[in-house]
């Protein structure tokens, strides 16, 4: 196969700089689309973002970033998107270069809004990217971690192996250890049902649930994720494979975990709009679970930990309410 010469990668965020790095390591020059001028000035300056996980130490050197989408997009045959995905489609409307014949790494865990699509069915639908050029990279890895160059582990899914292959070595390095899948629907799915999963346990977690009902939490939620990806997009697939089950863990645990703090926040009383002032930063799990909720109005599939947490966000029912109804669905 013709591997990309050029990456490029779209976003400002911590995941989008938690990627800089990684590839950073590896390749030569580094395209990098961003929105903030005055990022962009810093990081060509000092090498740090200094809006996020400013910890991790970028190679200056390698970097071509600019605001300009269509030049950076334009100058790269491989694009990771690490935009939140609430505003992918804002982002790309900017767009006037034809990207079909590129191949699209998405690290977005979240469903496109407008479309109620994953990101890998938005790009094949909107542009006509052939599957085979697309696609998914997942944890279990919190860009923090990456910034303190602990080791981490991440699954690169794509219907071409060989070109999960080739993704899979450009992220390799001391601290970064990667295992590849074609499963790119069962992988974006769970990364993005994860993020809804984590709310709850942040709620649970605020409202003084302690370690022994967490787990009884998590293991329903890895159950409830399985049904539904069973149903949406059948395969062979192990769900206990870190692809899956560790990426549901570290979202729900970890103290990096923004929706798990999202969720800890609203069960402490904050308003949606209050939450996501404070945190400054996206939490997917917010926008993904009307998604999926709309999205699970055709399978019908039992999702009592999304429905309870779309209860909550959506329906303003009381955390405390909906926790106590929640509980007595587990087992």
């Amino acid at each position: 196969m013709n591997y990309p010469q050029k990456i490029a990668v779209i976003g400002g965020g911590s995941w989008a700089t938690a990627i800089v790095k990684m590839l950073c390591e590896n390749v030569d020059s580094l395209g990098w689309w961003m929105r903030n001028e005055e990022a962009i000035t810093h990081i060509q300056k000092y090498g740090h973002n200094p809006n996020y996980i400013s910890a991790a130490e970028l190679k200056k050197e390698k970097l071509n970033i600019s605001s300009d989408l269509n030049a950076i997009v334009s100058g790269a045959d491989c694009l990771v998107l690490a935009v939140p995905s609430a505003f992918l489609k804002q982002t790309l409307e900017q767009l006037n270069v034809d990207i079909k014949d590129k191949f699209i790494m998405s690290a977005i865990k979240g469903i496109v809004p407008e479309n109620n699509t994953i990101v890998g069915d938005f790009f094949h639908n909107q542009y006509q990217i052939p599957y085979r050029n697309i696609g998914v990279v997942t944890g279990p890895c919190h860009a923090e971690e990456v910034a303190l160059e602990r080791l981490s582990f991440l699954t690169v899914a794509c219907k071409d192996l060989e070109k999960a292959r080739w993704f899979s070595e450009q992220i390799i390095c001391r601290y970064i250890k990667s295992n590849i899948s074609e499963d790119i629907f069962g992988t974006e799915i769970t990364a993005v049902l994860k993020n809804v999963i984590a709310i709850a346990s942040g709620v649970c977690h605020s409202l003084g649930y302690g370690d022994n009902y967490q787990a009884v939490l998590v293991s329903n939620a890895i159950r409830e994720i399985k049904r539904f990806v069973d149903v949406a997009y059948p395969n062979k697939r192990n769900i206990n494979e870190s692809a899956y089950l560790g990426d549901l863990l570290v979202t729900s645990y970890s103290q990096f975990s923004r929706n798990r703090t999202f969720g800890n926040m609203i069960g402490k009383g904050y308003s949606v709009r209050s939450a996501q002032l404070e945190m400054n930063m996206i939490a997917e799990g917010y926008y993904a679970v009307k998604c999926i909720k709309e999205i699970n109005e055709t399978y019908r599939v039992s999702m009592p930990i999304t429905d309870a947490v779309y209860h909550i966000l959506y329906e303003k029912i009381s955390p405390v309410i909906e926790m106590r109804l929640l509980s007595d669905q587990l087992n």
